[in-house]
């Protein structure tokens, strides 16, 4: 059965070797080439005023949410979870199931944000996910039904948008390295652009019954103006399931 690491270490590879193809110029363009938008250029903003966020980004990979934290502050339940979490015995992704809003933040495929007025829509290569994020001044439903991803609903602070979830399922993990979470998990991203090629993105993590209190990772996202969004099918071949089952 597939180990986190090695699951980790197939995404870098896709990551690395898939190419992209441009839209205006037929040559195929390499993930690694670099970009040719100058970071000095001016922020784009759209027709109502806002930075504009929209584009492929290339997002960084981030297995362990606690690097550059220091300890996570587990409540007994929390470190109880963790302590006993053992990938090697079972990874929910292994099985194509969705990775859960914080684990596909930190997965090194790429994003696509599309952004109007009343809505803005991020769209995943990894798992052929997708959240749609209502700006339009609405807030969460009373009593939302748990899911992979959660519902998320938006509002700009300035040239930042902020973005609330919750509603979350208790199936998924934070990162790849197994950080806990339950369904009471309270998500708050930041995206603001930092210059005309990056995105800088700050997502806090509060959950009463796994952290004793909130805790923030910061990065970096990368402007890919040439990528296009692949087809990912996980299912397809899927060595660990069909293995499992011979067994």
């Amino acid at each position: 059965m597939i180990s986190a690491a090695a699951l980790a270490a197939l995404l870098v590879f896709a990551a690395a070797a898939s190419a992209q193809s441009d839209s205006v110029a037929p040559p195929v363009v390499s993930r690694d080439q670099p970009n040719t938008t100058a970071s000095s250029a001016p922020i784009p903003r759209t027709a109502d005023g806002k930075p504009d966020l929209t584009g492929v980004w290339d997002i960084p990979y981030v297995p362990d949410m606690s690097r550059g934290i220091g300890p996570l502050p587990y409540t007994a339940w929390g470190e109880e979870n963790f302590k006993s979490y053992d990938p090697a015995k079972f990874d929910y992704t292994a099985h194509c199931l969705p990775a859960g809003l914080t684990r596909q933040m930190n997965t090194p495929m790429p994003l696509e944000i599309f952004q109007s007025p009343k809505r803005v829509a991020i769209l995943f290569e990894a798992w052929s996910t997708f959240i749609v994020i209502p700006t339009d001044g609405r807030d969460h439903p009373k009593d939302p039904d748990p899911t992979w991803m959660g519902n998320s609903v938006g509002a700009w602070d300035g040239d930042t948008l902020v973005v609330d979830s919750i509603g979350f399922n208790d199936k998924t993990r934070l990162d790849t390295l197994g950080h806990p979470h339950s369904d009471q998990l309270h998500v708050i991203e930041r995206f603001s652009r930092a210059d005309a090629t990056h995105l800088a993105y700050e997502v806090t993590v509060d959950d009463p019954k796994a952290y004793t209190k909130p805790f923030t990772n910061k990065r970096a996202f990368t402007l890919k103006p040439k990528w296009e969004l692949m087809e990912y099918s996980c299912e397809e071949n899927n060595k660990e399931i069909t293995e499992h089952l011979v067994k």
